[in-house]
C-alpha cells in the first residue's frame, strides 16, 4: 500500500516471471556471454510472437535499427522518409549509414507520421529514374521509409504500403514503442521488409538492454547477423571483408527477455486496462484530452499521454511536487541542432503536441490507487 508521499515513477520494468530462474542458469551453466541456448530461443520466440519467420538480437534498438538499415540497401547520400515526432533513435541510425532523413510531421487525430504528406512528396516531388526514385530538389535517391510508431499506436500501414511498393521503396518499421499492438488485425512488425524493436528498462518488455530485427526474408537475416557478429567471413581464421559491428546481445540478457516474453500477453493487457481507467477519469473533463485510439487499431498504450489545452510543462512541475513523475513528448527531430537544415514535411501539428502533450505513470505493475492518485493530481493541476 503506498501512502500519498511515494514516488510513482512514469514507467519501470517489472521483474516478475522466470528471469532469476533463467539468468541463475545462465550462471550456472557458464554461458553468460553472447553465445549460448537463450539467444537462439528468445530469436525464436520472439519471431513468432510478431509473426515473423526470422529474428536476430542485437545490443539495443538503435543497432537493430542501424543494421536494418544496411539491410534494406540503404547507402550513403540516399534520403529515408522518417517521422519528425519520434525519439530521436531512428534519425540517428539514419544518420550512421550516411542516410539523409525527410523528416515528416504527424497528424494530428492519432500522432502517427502523417501518411497524406508521404503521399504528397512521394507523387509531387520525386521522379522515376529508372527503377528508382529521386527527389527532384536535392537529386538523391530515396531508398526506405520508417515509420515509428510511437506511443504504442500504428501509423496507418495500409496506404503507406501501398506507396511504398508503388515507388520500389523498403518500409522499415520502428516497432520499439508498440509491440503488443495491432492494426487491422495484424501485429505491429510484421508488415515491413524488416522490422525493429528495443528493450530498454522502459519497454514493455526488458532486457535490461537489447533489441531485435524481425524479417521474413532469409538473406536479411542472415546479413544482420552477420554485420551484429564483426562480419567475419571465416570460423576459425581471423578474415573480413566487411566492415562489422560489435552488435550482439549476451546470453543473460536473452534469458531475461525469455522471462519477459513469456508475460508479453498480460503486460498490454494490463496497459489497456490502465488506459481504460484514464480514458474514464478524463472524459468530459475541460482542459484534457484522452489519448486517441483509431477503430482501425488496437494499442498497447506504451506511454498513456494525454493532450492538454496549454502547456504541458508547468503540469508537470506541479505533478512532480506530489512526487509523481510525468514526462513531455520529445522535441519535434527538425528541432535539435543536428537536423536543422534537413528537409521536413510540415513540422506544426508535432510542434503543438510537443508543447502540450504529457506522459502519464503507467508501469504495467501500476496500482488503481496510485492512478487514482494520479488521476486527481492531474485534474488538481489542469483546473
Amino acid at each position: 500500500m503506498t501512502s500519498n508521499n511515494d514516488f510513482i515513477p512514469l514507467c519501470t520494468p517489472y521483474i516478475h516471471g522466470a528471469e532469476w530462474d533463467y539468468v541463475k542458469d545462465c550462471l550456472d551453466s557458464g554461458w553468460v556471454s553472447y553465445v549460448g541456448s537463450y539467444v537462439e530461443r528468445f530469436e525464436k520466440e520472439f519471431a513468432a510472437k510478431i509473426g515473423m519467420a526470422r529474428a536476430v538480437a542485437t545490443t539495443s534498438g538503435t543497432a537493430a535499427l542501424h543494421l536494418a538499415l544496411l539491410a534494406a540497401g540503404v547507402e550513403p547520400d540516399d534520403e529515408v522518409i522518417v517521422s519528425a515526432l519520434t525519439f530521436i533513435a531512428p534519425v540517428n541510425a539514419i544518420r550512421y549509414v550516411g542516410a539523409h532523413p525527410v523528416l515528416v510531421d504527424a497528424e494530428p487525430q492519432f500522432w502517427q507520421m502523417d501518411v497524406g504528406l508521404v503521399e504528397s512528396f512521394l507523387n509531387g516531388n520525386c521522379e522515376r529514374r529508372g527503377t528508382e526514385l529521386f527527389n527532384k530538389r536535392s537529386g538523391r535517391r530515396v531508398k526506405a521509409i520508417v515509420p515509428v510508431h510511437i506511443l504504442g499506436h500504428p501509423v496507418d500501414m495500409a496506404p503507406l504500403l501501398d506507396l511504398a511498393r508503388l515507388h520500389g521503396l523498403a518500409v522499415i518499421e520502428d516497432a520499439t514503442e508498440s509491440l503488443g499492438a495491432a492494426y487491422r488485425g495484424r501485429k505491429i512488425g510484421s508488415m515491413g521488409d524488416l522490422s525493429c524493436f528495443s528493450f530498454n528498462g522502459n519497454k514493455l518488455l526488458t532486457t535490461g538492454g537489447g533489441g531485435m530485427v524481425v524479417t521474413s526474408s532469409q538473406k536479411k537475416a542472415d546479413w544482420v547477423r552477420y554485420l551484429s557478429t564483426q562480419a567475419k567471413d571465416d570460423p576459425l581464421e581471423y578474415v573480413h571483408e566487411n566492415i562489422g559491428y560489435n552488435y550482439r546481445l549476451t546470453n543473460v540478457q536473452a534469458a531475461i527477455g525469455c522471462a519477459q516474453l513469456e508475460q508479453c500477453d498480460a503486460y498490454v493487457e494490463n496497459k489497456r486496462q490502465i488506459a481504460t481507467r484514464y480514458r474514464h477519469a478524463f472524459a468530459n473533463r475541460d482542459g484534457i484530452t484522452a489519448m486517441p485510439e483509431a477503430e482501425w487499431a488496437e494499442s498497447a498504450f506504451w506511454l498513456y499521454t494525454v493532450l492538454l489545452d496549454g502547456d504541458s510543462r508547468p503540469v508537470l512541475r506541479a505533478l512532480e511536487r506530489q512526487n509523481i513523475q510525468t514526462r513531455p513528448l520529445w522535441q519535434p527531430i527538425h528541432l535539435n541542432t543536428p537536423y536543422r537544415g534537413f528537409e521536413v514535411l510540415g513540422g506544426e501539428v508535432a510542434e503543438d503536441l510537443c508543447r502540450r502533450c504529457l506522459s502519464l505513470p503507467c508501469s504495467v505493475n501500476l496500482t488503481e490507487a496510485e492512478q487514482e492518485r494520479v488521476v486527481s493530481a492531474l485534474l488538481d493541476a489542469v483546473s
